[in-house]
């Protein structure tokens, strides 16, 4: 036993190969700075990586799944994440049991009973909780039994070894779970959904709305419905063609689950690239002027920069906290601005991530933000019920324009600013004498989301009702009107 104790990081003889996972993160005696200490603890990491998946294959469990076997990945880790982990994850830990990673998940709660016997269904204390009908013994504890063959399935997980596949023990469970593929979707909608999202196609022919795990694309002019790009979020939060046309970006999610981008080949419908995979959804996103890369934002908070040539994360910004709910990039570039429900709205450094100032003049939760020109200034709106104007330097307010309604995320339009809001009007904001220009009523119901296409001079808005409008922007007049329900 002495070689599993054995500190020499070239010995083959340490557990899992921990040496050869060493070599793989790049260390040898010394790190490249020459500090044998730290890399004497990437070592040790290593080592407590081993260490569990030893300890897991000495209790019976099985790290890597037999043919044909239920997977962990694809049929367990979602019901957990699903129905458990609000109950049993790193913020609320009913029992003293957490299930949000599979270090977790295979500890004893605060009853000490083994939640999961490795080919003993019967002996799992998931097993008996999930069966029982005693109220404060079944789980969920909160909400319906799961189904009948959702406990088979896991039962016979367990009773098959219960595989964890080689999972890293501190991998949250929502990145476990691989990007899923929608089942179809209905051929027609019982109802209409929200229009949380929408935008033009790159030559403006196309008017693209969020749908049911899918986005819709019509003719802006006659409101035809005439393709469904499916396969997407059950929630599309954000839509935006991206700059070469031949490529849709749609975000969003399912609330306090799982969310995702999805980068979309318009011509075939495939989704070629998954971004920004966390445990919410994903509510916005801005693509850097003049770069290939794109800032994401987050209902966990963040902010997350992403290299679009190499599909890699570059930074995640964590200076909200609260969700952010909307982004916006300076025209050239060199600043990235955010609204936040924390009631702030904040400026970065594009490049560094560093945070230059915080506006805080709202009161309430921020929902949209843009910049104007090279970002001395910055235009808000939030749950105030104003759009505020303010500067760069010192976070100055310089003009405030009360609105009629909670607003949704703004458009910044040459020199004005387009609002939708509650009140069943989008307005247009005049920046060169701070008032409004144009107010405009046409919807039954909220407008939560609003696109223009400059090419035809073209406003589209979307409605909480599933209706959508389109405008000419110049004098406000109607073109077309329908319900984005398939």
């Amino acid at each position: 036993m002495s070689s599993y104790f054995n500190t020499d990081y070239d010995n083959e003889a340490t557990p899992c190969g921990a040496a050869r996972v060493a070599r793989f993160l790049g260390m040898n005696r010394h790190s490249p700075d020459g500090s044998r200490r730290t890399a004497l603890m990437v070592y040790r990491n290593a080592m407590r990586v081993c260490w569990l998946l030893c300890s897991l294959a000495l209790m019976g469990w099985c790290v890597k799944p037999l043919h044909g076997q239920v997977s962990f990945r694809e049929q367990i880790a979602p019901i957990l994440q699903e129905h458990c982990v609000a109950c049993h994850g790193a913020k609320r830990a009913e029992g003293g049991y957490r299930l949000d990673t599979v270090e977790e998940l295979i500890k004893p709660g605060e009853g000490g009973t083994a939640p999961i016997v490795p080919q003993k269904s019967l002996e799992s204390e998931w097993i008996s909780r999930l069966r029982s009908h005693e109220p404060g013994v079944r789980m969920p504890d909160e909400s319906e039994p799961l189904a009948p063959e959702q406990i088979d399935l896991i039962a016979k997980w367990i009773d098959e070894g219960a595989s964890l596949e080689g999972i890293a023990p501190k991998d949250p469970l929502w990145l476990v779970i691989p990007p899923r593929k929608t089942s179809v979707v209905p051929e027609h909608y019982s109802r209409a959904i929200p229009v949380n999202a929408m935008a033009f196609s790159a030559d403006g022919n196309q008017l693209i709305t969020s749908g049911y795990h899918e986005a819709l694309v019509w003719n802006p002019s006659t409101g035809e419905l005439v393709q469904r790009l499916q396969n997407q979020p059950q929630r599309a939060y954000a839509i935006q063609s991206l700059q070469d046309g031949g490529r849709l970006a749609v975000a969003g999610g399912t609330p306090g689950s799982i969310g995702e981008l999805r980068l979309i080949d318009r011509a075939s419908g495939t989704v070629e690239q998954v971004l920004a995979r966390s445990n919410d959804v994903v509510l916005d996103f801005a693509m850097r002027p003049g770069r290939q890369e794109m800032a994401i934002a987050l209902a966990d908070n963040t902010i997350r920069l992403y290299d679009l040539e190499t599909m890699q994360l570059k930074r995640i910004i964590s200076s909200h906290a609260d969700w952010v709910t909307q982004l916006a990039y300076t025209d050239d570039g060199k600043r990235l601005g955010s609204a936040s429900r924390d009631r702030s709205a904040k400026v970065y450094d594009a490049e560094t991530g560093d945070l230059l100032v915080s506006y805080p003049g709202h009161g309430a939760a921020v929902r949209g933000i843009a910049a104007i020109g090279d970002g001395a200034q910055w235009v808000s709106v939030g749950s105030d019920r104003k759009l505020h104007r303010w500067e760069l330097e010192g976070a100055k307010k310089v003009a405030e324009v009360p609105l009629g309604g909670e607003p949704a995320k703004l458009v910044r339009v040459d020199g004005s600013i387009v609002v939708p809001c509650s009140d069943k009007h989008w307005y247009r904001i005049d920046l060169s004498n701070n008032t409004i220009g144009m107010k405009v009523p046409g919807h039954e119901d909220w407008l939560v989301s609003v696109a223009y296409d400059r090419a035809t001079a073209r406003l589209a808005t979307g409605g909480l009702d599933g209706s959508v409008r389109v405008w000419n922007f110049k004098d406000g007049s109607l073109i077309a009107q329908w319900v984005a329900k398939p």
